[in-house]
């Protein structure tokens, strides 16, 4: 089992209501509603909503807690009421009522937010690189170019393309 998390933040389902789990990523976005935080937590895989009451002892903590920071997530998982379901999310069906969190990395204000799909100058995103490949289309696009990539590369060996490649001396 990994030490940060029992499962991705995208394979959560309700067949797991009622399960206790570990979750790690990034805090994506937060929506403070008083009595309640409910917070996006993004991985590779996908994204999960959290959500915490404010009488739970790790509930200032989170509140205080900018976007991009890391953290671990321990907790229940729930089925979320009707009306509340995000359709656009594969994990819209379920919620994960936090009971704990570790904070594995705090992050600082960001120059470049990574959620949303605003445009910046390229000079701005070069320079925030690290963060520009966070945003969901350059995840995307990242992505896309592995599978193209490893594609053609399966298919050239099935054709037998590198069959002579020992034939060459490489210098």
């Amino acid at each position: 089992m990994n030490k940060y998390r029992s499962h991705n933040c995208s394979e959560l389902t309700e067949s797991d209501s009622d399960k206790k789990v570990y979750l790690s990523g990034w805090l994506h976005r937060k929506r403070d509603h008083g009595n309640l935080l409910f917070i996006d937590l993004r991985d590779h895989f996908g994204l999960t909503q959290c959500v915490i009451e404010n009488n739970n002892k790790c509930f200032k903590v989170l509140e205080a807690l900018r976007s991009e920071s890391v953290i671990k997530v321990f907790g229940k998982v729930s089925k979320r009421e009707s009306g509340t379901e995000n359709k656009d999310l594969k994990t819209g069906k379920i919620e994960v009522n936090i009971e704990d969190i570790e904070i594995l990395s705090e992050a600082k204000d960001l120059p470049l937010p990574v959620f949303g799909e605003q445009e910046y100058p390229e000079e701005i995103r070069l320079k925030y690189r690290f963060l520009d490949l966070r945003r969901n289309q350059m995840h995307h696009n990242i992505v896309l170019r592995s599978k193209v990539i490893s594609f053609i590369r399966n298919e050239m060996s099935k054709l037998d393309f590198f069959s002579h490649y020992n034939d060459f001396e490489i210098i």
